[in-house]
């Protein structure tokens, strides 16, 4: 995708995303066979529900067929939310796996898995899970020593939401 249709994209999409009090993650134009698919991810600290993505699809769609954006050709439009393996890359993507599990690739020493128990500017405070029956313990990463992360799946983990009822 150009950047002047990325940028274009962005400037149409993003103000439809805030209005329904989302982030906007990602926009990604690919072919898929003959017809052009436009791939919009959102995002919010209280996750994304399916009817929000609904919604959210229904208003780009029209906005995008009051516009000629995406060219004249036929064009799929998804509109999801990340992944529970997508990356963390931004600020606001630590701070909402707080409590989460994280696989962080560290710049020079290697993977670590814990659990993050709080989010500054600088950083990341650990839970460092214990070995042989060893009690956890705590660690401080800074932003600045992790050169990827990324959310592990717990099966077993409680939800939030669980832990409150």
């Amino acid at each position: 995708m150009s950047t002047t249709q990325s940028d274009r994209l962005r400037g149409l999409v993003e103000p439809l995303v805030r209005a329904k009090d989302l982030d906007l993650e990602e926009i990604e134009v690919s072919r898929a066979g003959r017809r052009g698919l436009l791939r919009i991810v959102v995002d919010s600290d209280e996750g994304v529900e399916l009817d929000a993505c609904a919604e959210l699809s229904r208003a780009i769609s029209e906005k995008l067929d009051e516009t000629d954006a995406m060219g004249e050709g036929e064009y799929v439009l998804e509109v999801s939310s990340p992944g529970a393996d997508r990356p963390l890359t931004e600020h606001r993507h630590y701070v909402r796996a707080t409590g989460r599990l994280v696989r962080l690739q560290l710049a020079d020493e290697g993977e670590l898995v814990a659990r993050i128990l709080a989010v500054d500017e600088d950083g990341l405070d650990l839970e460092v899970p214990g070995v042989k029956g060893r009690r956890p313990t705590t660690r401080r990463i800074g932003f600045a020593d992790i050169s990827k992360a990324r959310v592990e799946i717990e099966f077993n983990r409680k939800d939030k939401k669980e832990e409150e009822a």
